[in-house]
């Protein structure tokens, strides 16, 4: 399935049996840099999946690559006199800002494949998933400096909540180009996975997701987000209310069922 606006820049694959939604960054001439065309496939995606019964999405690029991050060519554009500034200003909140925020913001669980480059706004993109799986051979960095830029697309936002802000502002003053076992540290990413064993390793932690208490899950990630503007007393009563609607959930009567019974829980996603 393709979702993009009248381009192939974006396809959207869905496993109706496990509920695993994979979406494809798909412009490997340009490193799968989020064009306006790829910034739009992202959201049409996105909303494609609004209202069905998807468990994971999965985000990833095609040809061995993440995301090169901004369009060069809107830069240049902006370089000829071809677009004003408020043309500019227009791309940047309409396009990356606007897919990053999408991501973000996805009902789902959400999980970054990465492999190849994950730079500037492609590494917006990466770290407003979820989870983040990262390829050995792979590389991050926000060296939005290296095209004699300020940060956008959310850096200011997602970056200093991952790494701190001290740490945040190294990054982006030197435009260091992380390598895996850097980002792992830094807590960029969650797991590193060597090269031959990438898929595989990648597919088992999807599975380990997909497989869960549906609800309980999209509930979760809710509360963990909202959490953050929260006291605890307020969180503790958020999540109380929250809890009321999973207790009356399938799964949760699986899963208690199948831990008196001393099983492996069979969660159905209802």
């Amino acid at each position: 399935m393709v979702t993009d606006g009248g381009s192939d820049a974006v396809v959207l694959d869905r496993d109706e049996q496990t509920g695993v939604a994979t979406i494809t960054l798909n412009n490997p001439s340009l490193r799968n840099a989020l064009t306006a065309d790829v910034a739009d496939g992202i959201v049409d995606a996105l909303d494609e999946l609004e209202g069905t019964d998807t468990r994971c999405v999965v985000v990833t690029g095609s040809e061995g690559s993440f995301s090169a991050g901004g369009d060069v060519n809107a830069m240049m554009e902006l370089q000829s006199g071809g677009w004003t500034l408020d043309d500019t200003v227009r791309h940047i909140i309409q396009n990356t800002g606007r897919c990053v925020q999408r991501l973000a913001e996805c009902e789902f669980p959400t999980v970054a494949k990465i492999e190849g480059v994950a730079v500037g706004a492609g590494a917006n993109l990466a770290i407003a998933c979820d989870v983040q799986l990262m390829s050995e051979e792979a590389r991050m960095g926000f060296g939005f400096r290296q095209v004699g830029l300020a940060v956008d697309s959310g850096t200011s936002y997602l970056l200093p909540r991952i790494v701190g802000d001290n740490v945040a502002k190294e990054l982006v003053f030197t435009g260091e180009l992380l390598d895996a076992e850097r980002a792992l540290e830094l807590g960029l990413v969650n797991h590193v996975y060597d090269e031959e064993r990438f898929e595989e390793e990648f597919a088992a932690f999807v599975e380990k997701i997909a497989s869960g208490p549906t609800v309980a899950l999209r509930t979760s990630k809710r509360l963990l987000d909202q959490g953050w503007e929260l006291s605890l007393q307020s969180a503790i009563a958020n999540e109380a209310g929250a809890q009321s609607a999973v207790f009356e959930t399938a799964d949760h009567t699986e899963g208690v069922e199948s831990f008196m019974g001393k099983r492996s829980p069979e969660f159905r996603g209802e």
